[in-house]
C-alpha cells in the first residue's frame, strides 16, 4: 500500500529530515532545463507555440550545452521567469552582471537553415 511521503517524514530523525531538506535545495538550485519546464507543469508544445518555433527546436535547445543567451532568455521568459546572469567568485562574492539585462526573449530562438 501506498504512504505519504509526510507519513514517512514525520517517522525519520532529524538528521535524516535535514538530509532530505539538504538534497531537495540542492536539486531545486540546479535544473536541467528539460527538468524546470516539467517542474513547470510545461510541454515542449507549448513552450513552442510561445517562441514560435517547432516543438524540435525547443527539444535541442534542452539537450545543448552551449547556446546564445537570448535563447535561454527566451526560454525562461516562456516558462514564466527572467534571466539573470551573475558571477560568483571564490569567497562567495555574488555580482549580477547588468550587460545583459536588456534581453527581452523576444529573439528568435532558430538558427538559420543552411543552404542545400
Amino acid at each position: 500500500m501506498a504512504r505519504k511521503f509526510s507519513e514517512l517524514r514525520e517517522k525519520m530523525s532529524p538528521a535524516a529530515r535535514g538530509a532530505v531538506d539538504k538534497e531537495f535545495r540542492r536539486l531545486i538550485a540546479e535544473m536541467p532545463l528539460r527538468q524546470l519546464r516539467v517542474a513547470r507543469a510545461l510541454t515542449q508544445e507549448k513552450i513552442a507555440n510561445i517562441l514560435s518555433v517547432r516543438q524540435s527546436e525547443v527539444s535541442k535547445i534542452e539537450r545543448r550545452t552551449d547556446m546564445y543567451l537570448s535563447t535561454l532568455a527566451a526560454y525562461i521568459k516562456a516558462l514564466g521567469g527572467e534571466l539573470e546572469v551573475c558571477a560568483v567568485f571564490p569567497k562567495g562574492e555574488v555580482v549580477r552582471i547588468s550587460q545583459f539585462s536588456s534581453l527581452t526573449g523576444q529573439q528568435r530562438v532558430t538558427r538559420k537553415k543552411r543552404e542545400m
